[in-house]
C-alpha cells in the first residue's frame, strides 16, 4: 500500500486523488486504527434520551454502545459488553430500562454501568470486587448543544477544540428553536450503499452533481414556481451562489443563500399559501430574539456541515443528521434522522417533514439519485489500477482573493488533505 494518496500540486493548480483509497481494505485498516480510533465520532442527541432510563444501542465507530440516561438524569455512554464473557448485555434497539441484564449468564447492570448483580456470586473468591466490574466507558464522551460525541483516544484534545468553527454553524441550527432546543423526530433512516464511506462526505456538500443527478428535483420546483435560473458566469451551478468554508481540524461546510425554502420561515409555493401566515410569525419571533440580522442568516442561508470524519448535518430543505460507517471497502451502513425545533405547532412539524421525505428521505427526490449515483462510482473503480487517479482541481484557478465557491471542489480536498495528514500518522 502506498504511503500517500494524493497530488497537491498548488503552484500548478492541480489536486489529484489515488483510487486505491476508496477500494483497499488494507486503507479501511488503517483507517479504523489512524480515524475512527482517534477522532470525535457521532453518538446521538441528547433529545433521544427524554427520561431517566431511556436508552439507544447503536454502533458507534464499529463498537456497540449503549447510549443512555442514567437514573440521575445524566447522559452516559457505554460499551454494549458484558465484563463477564463478552456477549451483549443489551439486544434492544430502544427502549427504557432501569437494568440491563446479559442473556448469557444473568450478570446484571444499572443504567449507571454500575454491576448490580451476579447469579451465584457465592462462588467467587473474596478478591471479586464487583465496583470493578461495571461497563466500560469510551476514554472521552463530551456534548455541544446536544450533540455527544465519543472518542476512544484518551488524549484527544477537548470536543469544542476539535470542533473549532464548525461550531458556529451548529449555532446557526439550534437558533432555529425558540428556546435552543432542538429534537431529533422519531423515526430512523437505515439503510447500506454499496460503496466506499468516503464517498458520501464528498456527495453531501458536492454542489456540483445537483443539476445532473437531481434533475428531477430541479424540474420539480421549477414546475412548482421556484426559480431555478442559473446566473451567468463564474461557473455556477445553482441559482444563488454558495461558498466553500474550512472550518479546521478537517470539518468543512457549504455555506448557501437559500433557493429551495426552508421551514424556518423561507417560503415558497411548494409550502402553500395557506402556510405564509404561520412561517410570517416564526420569522417575526426570529427578528425579535436574533435581530434581522441573525434572523436573515438562519432563515435565508442553508448549509452542508461535514464534522470530520463521519457525521453531516443538512441544514437545507429540512435539517438530517446523517452518520455513517464502513462495513467493508466498498460497502457502508448509514443512519439518519430528522431535527427540529421542540416548540414547533404541529402544521410547522407537518411543513419540515414532508420537505425532510421529499428530498432527503430514502424515497425522496435526492437520497435514490445519490445512492445510485455512489454505487455507480463504486463500480467504475474496479478499474482503479488501469485509471488510478481522480480529478479534484475545480476552484483551484480562482485567484487568492477569491472565495471558493459551493460548485468548486475546495471542501473535498479540505477533507482528503485531513484524512491524508491522519492516515500518515503514525
Amino acid at each position: 500500500m502506498r504511503d500517500s494518496f494524493i497530488i497537491d500540486d498548488a503552484v500548478g493548480k492541480k489536486f489529484l486523488l489515488n483510487r486505491e483509497a476508496l477500494v483497499s481494505a488494507d486503507v479501511l485498516k488503517r483507517e479504523i486504527k489512524n480515524i475512527f480510533s482517534k477522532c470525535w465520532i457521532y453518538v446521538g442527541h441528547s433529545s433521544e434520551l427524554k427520561k431517566p432510563g431511556d436508552f439507544q444501542t447503536r454502533l458507534v465507530a464499529g463498537r456497540p454502545v449503549i447510549f443512555v440516561r442514567s437514573a440521575t438524569g445524566a447522559v452516559q455512554c457505554f460499551f454494549n459488553t458484558c465484563r463477564h464473557r463478552g456477549a451483549l448485555v443489551c439486544a434492544e434497539r430502544e427502549g427504557n430500562r432501569r437494568s440491563f441484564v446479559c442473556v448469557y449468564h444473568g450478570w446484571s447492570y444499572r443504567n449507571d454501568g454500575n454491576l448490580a448483580g451476579v447469579p451465584g456470586a457465592e462462588a467467587y473468591a473474596e478478591t471479586f470486587d464487583k465496583s470493578e466490574l461495571g461497563l466500560r466507558k469510551p476514554a472521552r464522551f463530551e456534548s455541544y448543544r446536544d450533540f455527544w460525541f465519543m472518542n476512544l483516544d484518551p488524549n484527544a484534545m477537548a470536543l469544542k477544540d476539535y470542533l473549532g468553527r464548525a461550531t458556529d454553524y451548529i449555532d446557526l441550527v439550534t437558533e432555529q428553536s425558540p428556546s435552543g432546543q432542538m429534537e431529533i423526530i422519531s423515526g430512523t433512516q437505515e439503510y447500506d450503499i454499496a460503496a466506499n464511506w468516503k464517498l458520501m462526505v464528498e456527495n453531501s456538500v458536492d454542489d456540483y452533481h445537483i443539476p445532473t443527478t437531481h434533475s428531477t428535483w430541479l424540474a420539480y420546483m421549477a414546475n412548482s414556481g421556484v426559480s431555478i435560473e442559473v446566473p451567468k458566469g463564474e461557473g455556477l451551478v445553482l441559482p444563488t451562489k454558495g461558498w466553500a468554508i474550512d472550518l479546521g481540524n478537517g470539518n468543512f461546510t457549504t455555506d448557501n443563500v437559500n433557493f429551495r425554502g426552508r421551514p424556518v420561515a423561507k417560503w415558497i409555493p411548494i409550502y402553500g399559501e395557506d402556510s405564509k401566515p404561520e412561517m410570517e410569525e416564526i420569522r417575526k419571533e426570529l427578528v425579535a430574539r436574533l435581530g434581522a440580522e441573525r434572523a436573515q442568516r438562519v432563515a435565508d442561508t442553508n448549509r452542508n456541515l461535514v464534522i470530520f470524519p463521519n457525521l453531516v448535518i443538512n441544514d437545507g430543505s429540512s435539517v438530517t443528521v446523517r452518520t455513517f460507517y464502513p462495513a467493508s471497502a466498498n460497502k457502508m451502513n448509514v443512519r439518519a434522522w430528522a431535527l427540529g425545533p421542540v416548540e414547533e405547532t404541529p402544521t410547522a412539524r407537518a411543513r419540515r417533514l414532508d420537505a425532510f421525505l421529499t428530498f432527503y428521505g430514502p424515497g425522496g427526490f435526492a437520497t435514490p439519485d445519490d445512492v445510485e449515483a455512489l454505487e455507480l462510482v463504486q463500480q467504475g473503480l474496479a478499474n482503479w489500477e488501469d485509471d488510478p487517479w481522480s480529478e479534484m482541481s475545480r476552484g483551484m484557478g480562482r485567484g487568492p482573493d477569491q472565495q471558493q465557491l459551493n460548485s468548486d471542489e475546495h471542501h473535498l480536498r479540505i477533507f482528503w488533505r485531513r484524512w491524508s495528514q491522519m492516515m500518515e500518522s503514525p
